[in-house]
C-alpha cells in the first residue's frame, strides 16, 4: 500500500508539472496570443492570418508539440491580445503561449514564465525629419508619446529622472495611436522599440520623413511568455534551441528583418549562446 501511494503521488506531481501539455493533448488545441500591430514580429497579414518573426517561432513550437504529444492534428487557435493584457492572458490561462515583443524583466517573470531569448532590441524615439533630436538630452521640454504598461515607458521615465529632463510623456495604447499623434504634430516624438518603429513607418512614407534618436535608452531582450509549467517550458525551449543550433533562425530572421541588415553582434551572440544541445 505504501508503494502504491508513493507511485500515485509521483503521478500526481508529474501531472501538475504537465498541466498545459495535458490540456493541449486532451483538446487538440494550442492557444497562442499575439499582438496585431507589432510588425515585423507579430501582425495581421493581408490574408487575415497572424504573421511575423515571433509568429514563425510559435508555429514551430506548435508543430513540435504536436509531434511530442503524438497527435494526428493540432489546431492553433490565435488569440489577439494587447500590450496591456498579454501577461494577464498568460497568467489566467486564456492563452498557452504569448508571441510578440514582450521584454524579459524580473517583475514579469514573477507573474509568468519565460522562454529563451528570441530577439534583442533597444528603446528609441521616432521624430519627424528635421527635428533636432539626436540624443536623449534633446527631448528636454518635448512631448513624447509612449505605450502604457511597457518596459519602454518605465525605463524612459527612469532615464528622464536620472538626467533631470522636463519631458512630458503622453500615454497611448497602441503604436498606430502614437504614430498618429506624431504625424498630427500633437507630440514631438514617439518612444518604442527601435525595430518596430522602423517597421511602423517603412512602408508608408519617404525615407526622409522620419528620424530616430542616434542612441538607444534601453536594452530589450524579447521572450515568449507562458504559464508556469516546467515540461511545457522545456518543450518550448527545445524548439528555440534547435532553431538556433541548426541555423534555421537565419531564414526566419531574413524573412522578416533582412531588409534592416544582418543580425547585430549582440543578437548573433544571443543565438549562439542559446543553441543548447540535447
Amino acid at each position: 500500500m505504501a508503494l502504491i501511494a508513493l507511485l500515485l503521488a509521483g503521478q500526481t506531481a508529474a501531472y501538475a508539472q504537465s498541466a498545459v501539455l495535458d490540456r493541449i493533448r486532451t483538446s487538440a488545441v494550442i492557444r497562442i496570443g499575439y499582438i496585431e500591430d507589432a510588425a515585423p514580429f507579430s501582425s495581421v497579414g493581408a490574408d487575415g492570418q497572424p504573421q511575423g518573426y515571433s509568429i514563425d517561432l510559435c508555429r514551430e513550437v506548435a508543430a513540435a508539440v504536436r509531434t511530442q504529444l503524438n497527435l494526428p492534428a493540432l489546431e492553433t487557435r490565435w488569440v489577439p491580445v494587447t500590450v496591456q493584457n498579454r501577461l494577464d492572458a498568460v497568467r489566467k490561462g486564456t492563452v498557452d503561449l504569448e508571441c510578440s515583443t514582450t521584454t524579459w524583466t524580473l517583475s514579469r517573470q514573477a507573474a509568468v514564465d519565460v522562454s529563451l531569448i528570441t530577439f534583442v532590441d533597444g528603446g528609441s524615439i521616432l521624430a519627424k525629419a528635421g527635428t533636432k533630436m539626436a540624443r536623449l538630452v534633446d527631448i528636454d521640454g518635448k512631448r513624447i508619446a509612449v505605450i502604457t504598461g511597457t518596459t519602454t515607458e518605465k525605463v524612459l521615465q527612469e532615464s528622464l529622472g536620472q538626467r533631470s529632463l522636463k519631458t512630458q510623456l503622453v500615454p497611448v495604447k497602441t503604436r498606430s495611436e502614437g504614430l498618429a499623434l506624431l504625424e498630427s504634430g500633437k507630440v514631438d516624438g514617439f518612444a518604442s522599440d527601435r525595430t518596430t518603429l522602423i517597421a511602423l513607418v517603412s512602408g508608408r512614407a519617404g525615407p526622409r520623413t522620419f528620424t530616430l534618436l542616434e542612441e538607444d535608452f534601453s536594452v530589450e531582450p524579447y521572450v515568449l511568455t507562458l504559464p508556469r509549467d516546467p515540461d511545457f517550458r522545456l518543450a518550448v525551449n527545445r524548439v528555440l534551441a534547435r532553431i538556433y543550433r541548426s541555423g534555421e533562425i537565419t531564414s526566419i530572421y531574413n524573412r522578416w528583418l533582412g531588409l534592416l541588415g544582418p543580425p547585430s553582434l549582440l543578437l548573433s551572440a544571443t543565438y549562439f549562446v542559446q543553441s543548447l544541445g540535447e
